[in-house]
């Protein structure tokens, strides 16, 4: 194609001969985009010449920075002559045949006959170089300003680049590291994680935060989270790899803690439920004694009360873990000595890695040290058990033949389980205390109505010969009133002798088969002759038979009744209601003050009364609980619901018959 013929005149040839014999690649179009003239370089950067087919060398050749294929109607050229303007030089980059990539810059011009635009041309600058050494200075820089370490090996494993980041995480100086295979910072047990990387990054695989350890300089393990890439050269073969490397130490460290943490609560909690769940002062101290000795990893533990001799000496062992009584008792209680009296006198916990090289240790005779035979101890720890009041009640004893084995957690963990087995020990002493309180009552209860029992039965059977003696209507008023009180006060303690018996175990049934709905129109007819106003309403039934103790099932029924017209003092009818299923279940209805919620949750309780009701309604609170203890030793049991000022429902459920409580 002859050069003449793309541009005329003198200054145009000369200038087509620039471009035939310069360095720049050169392209022009008509145009449609046909190229019409490139030159020598041009050819090469593309790696071919162009065909007929190309227009614009846009077809599986031009980029843009970030990879996209760019249209043909958006080739810079096309776009200068769409626009007949001429842009600034844009960033694309080349692939040329054999696939290698070029960064170029495009710089486009319009040709023009006249005010015509007939083509153009375009020429390109490689910058590859030039951004190939920015790119590597900024990743340089980053480089050796990561606090990570950043280290680049071939595939033999041996060491090309080495950053600041991993001379402080691994310690060796750059130096110290180049050329070195990558295996010095492998800890032995872990080398084989080394052909299994190489054989990812072989398979242009990538390794993301792989957690493992290495090793530093100084010889110890680190922990780090290590990630590894394959590393290309120019035409994507894989030549070796990097490795990221962050130090994850103090992470692991916090983790550990953490979770240590944890156990810890989690340990003292099960320990404090462990130890709620009893209130013998035997039994709390041998659990606190296993346990803290299971914790701690002591070879054996012992407890000791802070009970001193006449000369102010000697402790008393109560309770011991891993090993026989027979291991202290040969040899003597603990001392008042340099090693024990600050753990007696409450002054603080005694940790000690080797307790035979302490100052303290061997000062008094007659052994001067350990006996001979006794257990060896080594590693001591010592913890005070300090009762609420201050007073020292004992101390907690650890010891193991191994030198260092009692660190500061199991120091806390005792602790806290001394300060839980403190409360404890409180705990169980008031428990004994008010068991014995409550014993000195029971006691009382039942010698004083032992005792009122006899006078009482005198003064019934006198004033029940007054009633049959005197004949004015007057006199007898105030005997009835007097024999109605003298009841009252029999049914008191005839509950009070039903609590000793209660409390005592001595409460028996005695079953007999009896028909029920007589029996409880009986019961009716008795608390109306004894002087009930209320209405009664039995809810009539088909009689049936049940077997249940006769006696005290009236005295559940009688108490219900009377606590119904008692609590209702309008003389609002009492409705009864039964229900007959696999057992039966008696409901008692009244329409009287009623209660709150708060109150039907304790009213079954021993002497509960509600603050709220008249003082002018006698009672001890003790009806209803006796009530519920007849029916429970029935296999049965009793409710409430009730509403404030509407009236309540007591129901209690029994079986039918005994066998039916297996």
């Amino acid at each position: 194609m002859e050069l003449s013929e793309k541009l005329s005149g003198a200054a145009g040839a000369e200038l087509m001969r620039l471009f035939e014999h310069g360095t720049t690649p050169v392209f022009f179009c008509d145009n449609s985009g046909v190229i019409t003239f490139f030159n020598e370089p041009g050819r090469e950067i593309l790696g071919r010449a162009p065909d007929a087919a190309d227009r614009w060398i846009t077809k599986e050749t031009l980029y843009t920075p970030g990879g996209e294929p760019v249209p043909v109607n958006q080739h810079p050229l096309a776009r200068a002559i769409a626009g007949n303007k001429a842009g600034p030089a844009e960033e694309y980059i080349i692939r040329s045949a054999d696939g290698q990539a070029r960064c170029v810059l495009i710089h486009t011009a319009l040709l023009k006959a006249g005010s015509t635009v007939t083509g153009g041309y375009y020429t390109l600058t490689d910058i590859t170089a030039y951004k190939d050494t920015t790119q590597h200075s900024i990743l340089s820089a980053i480089v050796e300003s990561s606090e990570d370490a950043i280290v680049s090996k071939n595939l033999q494993g041996y060491i090309n680049s080495w950053n600041k980041g991993a001379e402080k995480v691994f310690g060796y100086s750059e130096q110290e590291a180049l050329g070195k295979h990558i295996t010095m910072l492998i800890p032995p047990h872990l080398q084989a994680e080394e052909e299994t990387i190489i054989s990812s990054i072989r398979s242009g695989r990538k390794i993301d935060h792989f957690q493992t350890r290495r090793l530093h300089k100084n010889g110890h393990e680190i922990d780090i989270s290590l990630t590894v890439s394959p590393v290309k050269d120019k035409f994507g073969n894989i030549t070796g790899a990097s490795k990221v490397a962050r130090d994850i130490t103090e992470r692991i460290v916090g983790e550990q803690l953490r979770a240590k943490n944890a156990e810890r609560i989690l340990q003292l909690n099960a320990i404090g439920k462990t130890l709620s769940q009893s209130l013998d002062v035997h039994e709390i101290l041998q659990q606190v004694t296993d346990l803290s000795t299971s914790v701690t990893g002591a070879k054996f533990g012992a407890f000791f009360y802070n009970k001193t001799d006449d000369k102010g000496e000697s402790y008393m062992l109560f309770t011991l873990s891993g090993a026989p009584r027979e291991a202290f008792e040969k040899f003597g209680m603990p001392r008042n000595t340099a090693v024990f009296h600050p753990t007696f006198s409450g002054q603080g916990v005694i940790r000690v890695d080797d307790i035979t090289q302490d100052e303290r240790y061997g000062k008094n005779d007659p052994h001067f040290g350990m006996p001979a035979g006794h257990l060896p101890v080594v590693s001591y720890l010592a913890v005070p058990v300090i009762s609420s009041s201050g007073a020292v009640i004992g101390g907690l004893f650890f010891g193991h033949p191994e030198a260092g084995v009692f660190k500061e957690e199991h120091e806390d963990l005792v602790i806290g389980i001394a300060s839980q087995a403190a409360i404890a020990i409180d705990n169980s002493k008031l428990f004994e205390e008010v068991r014995a309180l409550s014993l000195k009552k029971d006691e009382f209860i039942a010698m004083a109505t032992h005792e009122l029992k006899t006078p009482l039965t005198s003064m019934t059977g006198y004033l029940q010969m007054l009633q049959l003696k005197i004949a004015d209507p007057t006199q007898r008023q105030f005997v009835d009133k007097a024999m109605n009180q003298v009841r009252k006060l029999n049914a008191m303690i005839t509950d009070l002798f039903d609590i000793s018996k209660i409390q005592a175990g001595k409460l028996q049934l005695n079953y007999t088969t009896f028909e029920f709905f007589a029996f409880l129109n009986e019961i009716v007819e008795s608390l109306r002759t004894s002087g009930m106003q209320h209405e009664v309403r039995v809810i009539e039934h088909p009689e049936f038979t049940i077997q249940a103790d006769k006696l005290r099932l009236e005295q559940v029924i009688s108490n219900l009744l009377t606590n119904a017209a008692k609590y209702s003092p309008d003389l609002q009818p009492i409705e009864v209601s039964i229900a007959l299923n696999e057992d039966l279940t008696v409901h008692v209805r009244d329409r009287g003050l009623g209660m709150e919620l708060e109150h039907m949750d304790n009213i079954f309780n021993q002497f509960y009364r509600i603050e709220t009701v008249p003082r002018n309604i006698s009672g001890l609170g003790l009806g209803l609980f006796i009530s519920k203890e007849i029916v429970e030793r029935h296999h049965g049991s009793i409710w409430v619901q009730s509403v404030k000022g509407e009236g309540s429902v007591f129901s209690f459920r029994i079986p039918l018959a005994p066998e039916q409580t297996k």
